[in-house]
């Protein structure tokens, strides 16, 4: 079981990404398992053409111990199992903590085992590691952590603060840094800033997604870009990334009769 964290600061596009790497996985004909981890519980939302599943606080708070793990989850685009952690009312709750109860009721109820996921993606907020937020780095659920940013200085900045809470837990065998994932914004010198930014944290650009208007429109009809426009340069590029997160291990052919993504 391939199992990775998408981090990134709060609208840098870590969704998009999370999503677009689940479609291409379930091309590959593989079984993959998203997890949202923020408490907008908006990860999956166009898994689902553009519509919001329960949070499984939402859940548990109206079945409490009667909530099923079929109630947990819902399964959206070519299979893909969907989750969402959910959070507490605003001003009412630590959204870090609602992410840990989340956790705690997909392990009571052995998601892992039952679903037998091929790939696992947490999508993690990101501008703030700690508490809950920090639950895949730390806890052993993921094995790798892919960091979203753009050159825009404050996605380099939050890329910096995760790269270094995963290097503070490196020594306990957890979750380490795979790499840096270029979402494109096209600012000045972009390329050289993340590059920058990858010698300092001692990794290396694992993809350079170009800026691509066709995932705006997929998004604005409800849907995927995976769906609208499967080769689209995005789409081309996520799957590339895909390739190398599998490491060429499992990677499996797209179906029969399909081109590229």
């Amino acid at each position: 079981m391939y199992r990775f964290a998408i981090y990134g600061k709060g609208g840098i596009g870590k969704s998009t990404t999370a999503t677009a790497l689940s479609c291409a996985f379930a091309r590959r004909g593989l079984r993959v398992f998203q997890i949202g981890c923020d408490p907008k519980a908006d990860s999956t939302l166009y898994l689902h053409g553009g519509k919001r599943i329960p949070a499984i606080l939402d859940v548990l708070r109206e079945k409490r111990d009667l909530a099923e793990l079929d109630d947990l989850i819902v399964t959206g685009y070519r299979g893909i199992i969907c989750a969402e952690s959910g959070g507490p009312m605003p001003g009412l709750g630590c959204a870090g903590r609602g992410i840990a109860a989340a956790f705690e009721a997909l392990e009571e109820r052995e998601a892992f085992s039952v679903l037998k996921p091929d790939v696992v993606i947490y999508d993690v907020l990101g501008d703030v590691v700690c508490g809950g937020f920090a639950l895949p780095i730390r806890e052993g659920y993921a094995d790798q952590v892919y960091i979203v940013t753009s050159g825009e200085n404050m996605a380099i900045y939050a890329a910096a603060n995760i790269a270094m809470a995963v290097e503070n837990f490196r020594e306990r065998g957890y979750a380490s840094v795979g790499g840096v994932i270029l979402n494109r914004r096209n600012v000045p010198d972009e390329r050289e800033k993340v590059e920058t930014l990858c010698r300092d944290i001692h990794t290396e650009i694992a993809a350079d997604l170009p800026r691509d208007n066709h995932i705006a429109l997929a998004e604005e009809a409800g849907a995927l870009a995976a769906e609208r426009y499967p080769d689209c340069p995005y789409m081309q590029a996520v799957d590339a990334l895909a390739a190398r997160m599998l490491g060429h291990g499992i990677d499996r052919p797209l179906e029969s009769g399909e081109g590229g993504l």
